[in-house]
Parts: structure tokens; sequence; C-alpha cells
């Protein structure tokens, strides 16, 4: 059995979070301890508006008081794995130092750790450590594959899944039905347009995220504002279409939204990438675009389903995330199981 150091962030809607609570108890981990590295630095830099003037002017300390943390928690743990999440935090020195004790070093990047489209997505530390890490994990296969044709680094992927309260599920189901089109997320230049021509066609859209600019929405858009954990899952289901959007650095995989949709029951309308028509059957358990006039006329097609037809893809796209594992406790199990082979080569 392993012993594992997860390094990452401890927020209330990190992906760490499900990882953590479901390899705590699986059979090939001993013993699993988290340094939460993004924290760290985000109390120090969200206290006040000196501490990010002089971050951003490369006066500040703070990353090296995280990586001095880091090594003190590293001798403490006596972890064979450290597992880190990103690393924009860590200092590919102290990835170095980690290897030199003789642990095994694998990485999982939620975003593309090529392409930054925001100061959150990534940094040098990220583009620096990736030849340090004997294992690199991702959501896109794209990446797996340049990982170890041009870095010559053993890759997996893990694609996004979904963590839903069991027992809050059949109150999501329960909520009425809104015959609309729906999109949750945060703002960008693309999806912006995309929204925007949309409802110029006719289309009302109703909107829930962070970063957009009222004045900016066509009359056909409703903004709705944020919405997080019981909303969050609600509005996935209640309503009868759920867009999805591709970010830049995400062009041609999936995304979160992809199984959350899924796996509360959505009726999902997203871009054609291989990944959507791999991870369900179109027409069925998910539907597709590849042009504006296609979006328009799935949007009129899925409106005029009677209620029936709608539970029907409901149950199937629920069904399909159930029984084809795309839950984080399958993920975790996944995670474990690629950890844990690491930890058994010499």
């Amino acid at each position: 059995m392993m012993r594992i150091l997860m390094v990452g962030a401890d927020s209330r809607y990190a992906i760490e979070r499900p990882y953590l609570k479901y390899l705590s108890g699986n059979p090939l981990v001993s013993k699993i301890d988290f340094f939460a590295a993004q924290n760290i630095f985000l109390n120090y830099y969200q206290k006040n508006i000196f501490n990010k003037i002089v971050y951003r002017a490369g006066l500040s300390n703070i990353l090296t008081k995280v990586n001095e943390a880091l090594k003190e928690k590293f001798i403490e743990s006596k972890p064979d794995v450290v597992f880190v999440f990103k690393g924009m935090e860590i200092f590919p020195s102290t990835l170095q130092w980690m290897k030199q004790q003789g642990a095994k070093l694998a990485n999982y990047n939620p975003d593309n750790p090529f392409i930054f489209s925001n100061r959150g997505s990534g940094n040098r530390n990220v583009t620096d450590s990736i030849p340090l890490f004997d294992l690199f994990m991702s959501y896109d296969k794209g990446i797996c594959k340049k990982m170890e044709s041009e870095y010559h680094i053993k890759s997996e992927l893990l694609p996004f899944g979904f963590e839903i309260d069991a027992a809050k599920y059949e109150s999501y189901c329960a909520e009425p039905e809104k015959n609309k089109l729906c999109f949750i997320g945060n703002t960008d230049e693309y999806r912006l347009a995309f929204i925007n021509d949309l409802a110029a066609s006719g289309i009302p859209i109703d909107l829930f995220g962070m970063n957009w600019h009222a004045g900016k929405l066509h009359k056909n858009v409703t903004f709705k504002g944020p919405v997080f954990d019981d909303g969050l899952w609600k509005a996935l289901r209640s309503y009868r279409i759920q867009l999805n959007l591709m970010r830049i650095h995400n062009p041609e995989s999936h995304n979160m939204r992809s199984f959350e949709i899924g796996g509360v029951g959505g009726i999902q309308l997203a871009p054609r990438t291989t990944d959507h028509e791999n991870y369900f059957k179109e027409g069925s358990e998910i539907f597709l675009y590849t042009t504006l006039a296609d979006c328009i006329q799935q949007v009129n097609m899925l409106q005029s389903l009677s209620a029936e037809q709608a539970n029907e893809i409901r149950s199937r796209a629920r069904n399909r995330s159930i029984n084809s594992g795309y839950s984080y406790e399958h993920r975790s199990a996944t995670v474990a199981g690629y950890l844990h082979k690491l930890y058994l080569e010499k």
C-alpha cells in the first residue's frame, strides 16, 4: 500500500476534493495527506491590493514560503507518491528535491498545460515542471499524446466527471421543467459572441455565470447571475436544453459540464467533438452541433418534444453516466490504479 501526498487547492469547488475523499478510502492507499498550496498563495494574494502589486512586480517571497512549507510537509508525510494538481505554486526545484528523496511524482492538470487563457490556467512553474513528472494525467487525449511523443513522459487519460449527492438527486428531478435554453458558465469573447448570435436568431436564453456584462447581451438573453451548489444542479436539471460551449484552450475534447449535465439527467446540446461522440450516444443521450445553424435547428427540435420524450432522454443520459462510470468516485478508483502502478515501478 502506498502513501500519497496530494498538493493543490482546498476550496469549495476544487476538483481535488472528490479525489481526496475517495482516495482516502481506497484499499491501495495506506495514507493520504493534503497540502493546500493554492490556499496559502491566495490567502496572501487576495488579502489586499498591496500584496497583489508586490507579487505582480516580482518582489514577493510568498511562493518561496509555500515551497518551504511543502518540503516540511513532505518530510512529515514520507510519501511514496506526490500527486500535484496543476502546480502553479510549486517550483521545479522543489519537485526535483522530492524526486531526490525517492518519491514518484504525478500530475493532473484540469487545464491545458500548453495554452494559458487566463491568470489561473497556468504559469511558468507549470511549463517548466513538465519534464520532472513520472506520470502526467490529462482530460485530453491530444495532450496525453504530446506528453509522450515530445516529452517522453508516461501519460494517462483522466476525463472529468460528476459528483452529486445521491440523497438530493430526487429533489433535483422534482424541479418543474422550463422549456427553454440555458447556459451556465463564465464569459469569454467566443461565448459572448455565440450566445448573442443564437439569441439574435430569436431563441430566448437564460444565462448563469460570472463576469457577464448585461449591457453587452442581446435582448433575448436574460442574465440570472452565478449559481452554485444545489442551485447549480437544479438549473442543470430543470431547463429543457443545456448549452455547452468549449473554451479556447479546450476546443476538441470535453469539459466539466459535459459530464455534470449527463450526471444529473440534463439534456445536453454540445459542440461536436470526438469526446462528446464517444462518451454519449448522439441523438439519444446528447445532441451535437457544428455550426450556429446546426445549433438553432437542434434547439427548435428539442423544444418541440413532449415532456415524455424529454424525460426519456434525461433517463438515458443519467443511466449512461452511472453505468459507464463517469462519477468522480469511479475516476478516483482509476487514479488509484495509475498511482499504484507508478509506485510499484523501480
